[in-house]
């Protein structure tokens, strides 16, 4: 399938089954899906801001995005239900594991200053979401034909039910945790 996957099924797999002493193979975390998730919020006067956006997603992750709708009408943000204001992309299998390895060993050295992902970011049931100042660190993303720089949100769903154990897949799948 992919190396990150084969990393997982030869050393990670039993390392977690020893570490949390799990019998049954099949209840060891695993990733499940990663969620990428661009907001633009300017395609309000402009249409083609998201539209950039979604080929720029795109390109990032090797899966055509999705649009994401207002869900309610704020009259000073001057938003109506149903207007696109986002893109989204849902990564499992092998691209979701592929796109693990290149944010983990390609996209994440390649932020200035970097000094490892915050161990904050769980939100208490095993997930970890990870904010991205610039698409620009993605080698994927051609710098000089981007318009606006652009933030996104990525999201690591996991079946662990704890932050621990969480904590510990990400971090023998490669994820650099920092200081707390």
């Amino acid at each position: 399938m992919s190396r990150l996957f084969d990393k997982y099924k030869k050393e990670v797999l039993p390392a977690l089954q020893k570490e949390f002493s799990i019998k049954n193979k099949m209840a060891v975390p695993r990733l499940e899906k990663i969620v990428l998730n661009v907001g633009a919020g300017d395609a309000i006067q402009n249409i083609k801001f998201l539209d950039t956006a979604k080929k720029e997603l795109s390109f990032i992750s090797g899966q055509w995005a999705a649009t994401g709708r207002a869900k309610k009408s704020i009259s000073t943000f001057k938003l109506r239900k149903g207007h696109a204001i986002a893109c989204y992309v849902t990564l499992r299998g092998k691209r979701m594991y592929e796109f693990f390895d290149r944010l983990v060993n390609i996209v994440l050295p390649r932020v200035r200053d970097f000094r490892g992902v915050s161990p904050r970011s769980f939100d208490g049931r095993g997930n970890y979401t990870l904010g991205m100042k610039d698409q620009l660190v993605f080698p994927e993303i051609d710098y000089t034909k981007v318009e606006k720089q652009r933030g996104m949100n990525i999201t690591i769903v996991t079946s662990a039910e704890s932050d621990k154990a969480a904590t510990a897949l990400l971090e023998k799948l490669g994820m650099p945790f920092g200081e707390a």
